[in-house]
């Protein structure tokens, strides 16, 4: 993999509308980190909205809309992030299909949130293609861009090691060119005689004992060069690992820290659970719901003592309060210092000023419905020319060039 692409991180959301702190604390304030340090594609999963509601695809075009502005107004910036839509770019579709061709069925079948979902989502039929399909639409996603880190919670592992199969599974059969040994010989001298030493040492190394070490100083060796194509480091990469050329590089979960957001309730915060402050939300509404929290049963008066952890409104203390706040809130609630609307202050304080500024932007962007609309279409163009020249390498890989 090349450092282009190990650079490259692309991470979609599908459009469900206007969002809520659950979104922003587990998912967009790490984008908003990885856009300076990466190549970041974000884009928004309209396709996979399709495969639990496809009876009723009315709202994604405005649920479109109000997300991307959602993301704006946290501070996705246009200038440093592509933010695109899935359908706009047609290539998605295409190496879905032509992924389609070589996966096994059972792969899909064994996905644990295939049947997962289906458990939880029992009122929809999910009985079609669409949905058992999802995860190699979104290895597509994924493989069409040649992303070196896709960035995932836990639950997520699952299918980044799916795509990892599937490209495996394509390099394997797809990755043959003619005089490959040839071409492979003539990348080696142009290394220099000690990087080319180093490098068929460490690949005899690996693939003859295994060595996992010889393998990552071969692949850092061939991250280093400066003076082989992109083409020869692909056929490098390869050869080192057995195969042909790589066309399709196996990219890496990006494991992330997301804070876990609860709802009102304690539990996840989901628009579903009616337990969601959203981004959006009115200020007055915001603190009215905050201050009607439940909080620990046991303290029925102010005399009670209680236990944060028993507490929905504590799980918010670890996400905007700092030690000292937390250390009054534990004293506090403990020892019946402080009422349940005392320790709620703090809290409505923080979520003010966090929602204020998000708002004042929202607002901004969505008087200026052009503007957004073209920071969208500038995303699909980018995301058009990168994901043309995989696909280009995957026609001619497959036999389908012209």
């Amino acid at each position: 993999m090349t450092n282009n692409q190990n650079n490259r991180i692309l991470s979609g959301m599908r459009p469900t509308g206007k969002l809520h702190l659950g979104h922003y604390h587990g998912v967009l304030k790490n984008w908003v980190k990885l856009q300076h340090n990466y190549e970041c594609f974000f884009f928004v999963a309209d396709w996979h909205a399709l495969t639990t509601d496809y009876e009723n695809p009315s709202a994604i075009k405005q649920n479109t809309f109000d997300m991307v502005v959602d993301w704006l107004a946290v501070g996705i910036e246009p200038g440093s992030a592509k933010i695109f839509v899935q359908s706009a770019v047609p290539e998605h579709a295409e190496l879905h299909l032509l992924l389609s061709m070589m996966t096994p069925l059972g792969w899909l079948e064994r996905v644990p949130s295939y049947k997962d979902q289906q458990e939880k989502l029992q009122q929809k039929d999910l009985s079609t293609y669409g949905f058992l399909g999802y995860p190699l639409l979104q290895a597509a996603d994924i493989l069409l861009y040649k992303a070196g880190g896709v960035p995932v919670g836990e639950d997520q592992v699952a299918h980044i090691e799916l795509t990892r199969e599937v490209a495996r599974r394509f390099n394997f059969l797809y990755g043959k060119e003619p005089e490959f040994i040839k071409k492979v010989e003539i990348a080696i001298k142009k290394m220099g005689k000690k990087n080319a030493k180093l490098y068929n040492a460490s690949r005899k190394d690996y693939q003859e004992k295994g060595d996992q070490k010889a393998l990552e100083v071969a692949q850092a060796l061939l991250d280093s060069q400066q003076n082989i194509s992109i083409g020869d480091k692909d056929r490098l990469f390869g050869f080192l690992e057995g195969a042909n050329k790589i066309i399709l590089p196996e990219p890496q979960a990006l494991l992330t820290h997301a804070a876990k957001m609860p709802g009102l309730d304690g539990q996840k915060m989901s628009k579903s659970y009616n337990n969601a402050i959203s981004l959006r939300e009115d200020i007055d509404v915001m603190v009215k719901k905050v201050r009607t929290m439940p909080t620990d049963t046991a303290r029925v008066r102010k005399t009670d003592v209680g236990d944060p952890d028993r507490c929905p409104v504590w799980q918010f203390h670890t996400v905007y309060s700092d030690d000292d706040t937390k250390n009054w809130v534990q004293d506090g609630c403990k020892n019946a210092n402080i009422g349940c609307l005392q320790c709620k202050e703090p809290i409505i304080e923080s979520i003010t000023d966090e929602l204020k500024t998000i708002q004042q932007r929202a607002a901004e962007y969505s008087s200026d419905k052009t503007s957004v609309l073209n920071i969208i279409k500038e995303g699909v163009l980018a995301a058009r020319d990168v994901a043309s020249e995989t696909m280009e390498d995957v026609r001619d890989s497959m036999g389908l060039g012209d």
